[in-house]
């Protein structure tokens, strides 16, 4: 049995991030949960903010923002940018964040987050609640504590934050399988849980010789 309702906002989980937006004094930051991915390459993303909130104007003059990745570390502050306006208070001096340049776009990167995408406003969508932030992705930052031995990005240990219905939950549950696992032959599905076991292995050795190393 199902019970039905009144259409809703219901797809859940979503992504809880920290967008910035502004320069200067005008920095800011919004929690925005309405984000997602739209296109590969080029790689473009949006971000749909009410026009009544302040960083609505500053992201429109500018035509540029940059999407934080939060953490459990950082959900404080989240919740905090999300409630708090930057008409009457300074947000990053707040919560004692860190503003750093980015590459490509005038407003900051905030350091404390493990991922930060630069994006460049393409077009504007107008809804009844929201405006959309149509942007390409032009520069990508991660934190070295995040990217593997092989150079890349391993998000599971960043502690990412998500949003479903009004709470903010963690993203800690281990993978339940890799994109196209369902149809993987058993000869790959052999050769992966191999490379994963011999991971393990060298990972324990290590551990053991810096314990005995340590005098441990």
């Amino acid at each position: 049995m199902k019970q039905s309702f009144n259409p809703g906002a219901m797809l859940c989980p979503v992504p809880a991030v920290m967008v910035t937006c502004g320069e200067g004094e005008e920095k800011n930051i919004i929690t925005i949960a309405w984000t997602g991915i739209i296109n590969s390459n080029p790689p473009m993303t949006y971000v749909s903010v009410r026009p009544s909130r302040h960083s609505h104007a500053i992201i429109e003059k500018t035509g540029e923002f940059v999407i934080n990745l939060t953490t459990e570390q950082l959900a404080f502050a989240t919740d905090y940018c999300g409630v708090k306006s930057g008409r009457d208070v300074d947000k990053f001096k707040e919560m004692k964040l860190t503003p750093v340049r980015g590459t490509v776009v005038k407003c900051p990167l905030i350091d404390e987050s493990p991922v930060n995408l630069e994006c460049k406003v393409t077009e504007v969508k107008r809804f009844g609640t929201h405006d959309m932030f149509i942007a390409e992705i032009v520069a990508m930052h991660a934190n070295d504590e995040i990217i593997d031995d092989k150079g890349k990005i391993d998000l599971a240990k960043a502690g990412l934050v998500s949003y479903i219905h009004g709470e903010y939950f963690a993203v800690k549950r281990a993978p339940l399988g890799k994109f196209g696992y369902s149809i993987m032959k058993p000869k790959t599905k052999k050769r992966i849980n191999k490379e994963k076991h011999a991971e393990r292995v060298e990972k324990n050795r290590s551990k053991r010789a810096e314990d005995k190393k340590k005098g441990r």
